[in-house]
C-alpha cells in the first residue's frame, strides 16, 4: 500500500553530518522559510549491502518546470502521475543499468556515497541562491529536539530512495508507485539542476503499476497461474529484455499541421525482435500498439497515432513489451521540444 505522508521539502541546506558505520544516514539541516528540518539519507542498507546510486549532474526532465512553482517548506504530494511525484520507472528518470552500487565510505577521493552526496550539499551550502528539493516521507513535528542538530521541534523527511519493488518481508508494506524518494539541487546562477537517486540492491526494478509489488517471472509449469510472491527474502529478477530494443529519437514538434510525430526504435540484439503486441505510452499513459519485426541491429521509425500524443511542453515516452512490462523509456523537456522540425536524440 502507498506510504503515508509522501512529501516534498524545499529549502536551503545550512549544515550536514556525514554517515558513519553506526549511523548509516547522511544528515542535512535545512532552513525553509525560517523553519528548520532534517533530511535523513540512507547510504547503506540494514543488511549491510551497498546502496545503488545515480547522479545526474545535468538533470533535464519535465518535472523541473513543476518544481519551480513550489515555495519553501514542506509540501504533501499525491502519489499519482501528472504532478511532481517521483517514480524511477514510470516517469523515466533512468535506465536500470545506470544505477551502480557504492559503499558508504571508502579510502580515496570521490569513491563512496558520503563523498558523492557531500560534494553537492557543500556546493549548495556555499551558494546563497541554491535550493535542495528532498522527496520522501515526512515526520514530526516531535515534542523534542532533533537528535543531530538540536533544533526543536524535531521534524524532517526520510526514505530518500526507491520505495517499491521490496521483496516479501518487513518492507513489502511500503511498496507503491509514484512515491519514490530523491534529492534534486537547483543552482540558478549556473542554470543547473542536479539529481541524486538511490535504490537498495534487494529491491526489484520491475513492479506492478497498481501495488508497486515485485513482478515475478511466470511459473513455467503453470504459465496461467497468478504470480504470487513466495515466502522468501529474495526474488529472481524478471526475465525481460531491458534496453534490448530502445528509444533513440523522437520527432515531437512538426512544422506541419496536423503534426506528424514519430519515435525511432533501435534493436541492439543479435536477433530479429517481433514487436507484435508491444506498446508505446505517452505522458498521459495513452497507449498505442506496435506490430511488425525490427531486424537485428536495425532502427524502425514508428508513426505516432491517437490517442498517443507527444507534447511540445515536455513529456515522457515509454516502451513496453507484449507482456506489458516496461523495457525502455525516455523523457524530454519543453526546451528540447521548442524547435519545430528538429528530432530529439536520446543517449541511453
Amino acid at each position: 500500500m502507498p506510504l503515508k505522508d509522501y512529501s516534498l521539502l524545499k529549502g536551503r541546506p545550512i549544515n550536514n553530518r556525514l554517515a558513519t558505520g553506526g549511523s548509516p544516514h547522511y544528515q542535512v539541516l535545512v532552513s525553509a522559510d525560517g523553519e528548520l528540518y532534517r533530511i535523513a539519507i540512507n547510504v547503506r542498507s540494514q543488511d549491510g549491502s551497498e546502496v545503488e546510486f545515480l547522479v545526474r549532474s545535468r538533470f533535464e526532465h519535465p518535472i523541473v518546470d513543476g518544481l519551480k512553482a513550489f515555495s519553501e517548506g514542506l509540501h504533501p504530494l499525491e502519489s499519482k502521475p501528472g504532478g511532481v511525484a517521483l517514480d524511477f520507472i514510470r516517469s523515466n528518470l533512468m535506465q536500470p543499468w545506470e544505477l551502480k552500487p557504492l559503499p558508504l565510505s571508502a579510502a580515496g577521493p570521490d569513491n563512496d556515497l558520503n563523498e558523492k552526496i557531500d560534494s553537492y550539499v557543500q556546493r549548495a551550502m556555499s551558494d546563497e541562491l541554491a535550493f535542495v528539493y528532498a522527496f520522501g516521507i515526512s515526520w514530526g513535528p516531535e515534542d523534542k529536539a532533533d537528535r543531530y542538530f538540536g533544533f526543536k521541534p524535531g521534524r524532517g523527511i526520510h526514505d530518500i530512495h526507491f520505495n517499491q519493488g521490496n521483496p516479501p518481508g518487513q518492507y513489502a508494506k511500503d511498496n507503491g508507485p509514484w512515491q519514490d524518494g530523491g534529492l534534486i539541487f537547483e543552482f540558478p546562477d549556473q542554470q543547473q539542476w542536479v539529481a541524486i537517486f538511490l535504490k537498495f540492491q534487494t529491491q526489484a526494478w520491475h513492479s506492478d503499476d497498481t501495488s508497486g509489488e515485485v513482478i515475478l517471472p511466470p511459473d513455467p509449469d503453470h504459465p496461467d497461474a497468478p504470480h504470487t510472491p513466495p515466502d522468501r527474502d529474495h526474488i529472481p529478477p524478471l526475465d525481460v529484455p531491458d534496453g534490448l530494443v530502445r528509444i533513440v529519437a523522437a520527432y515531437v514538434n512538426d512544422v506541419r499541421t496536423p503534426e506528424h510525430e514519430t519515435v525511432t526504435l533501435l534493436n541492439t540484439a543479435d536477433i530479429d525482435v517481433d514487436l507484435d503486441g508491444w506498446q508505446i505510452k505517452d505522458k498521459q499513459k495513452n497507449m498505442m500498439l506496435l506490430k511488425g519485426t525490427i531486424a537485428r541491429g536495425a532502427t524502425m521509425v514508428v508513426p505516432i497515432a491517437a490517442p498517443v500524443a507527444l507534447s511540445n511542453k515536455g513529456g515522457i515516452i515509454t516502451l513496453l513489451n507484449a507482456s506489458g512490462v516496461k523495457v525502455h523509456g525516455v523523457s524530454y523537456t519543453r526546451e528540447q521540444a521548442a524547435q519545430p522540425g528538429r528530432t530529439i536524440p536520446f543517449q541511453s
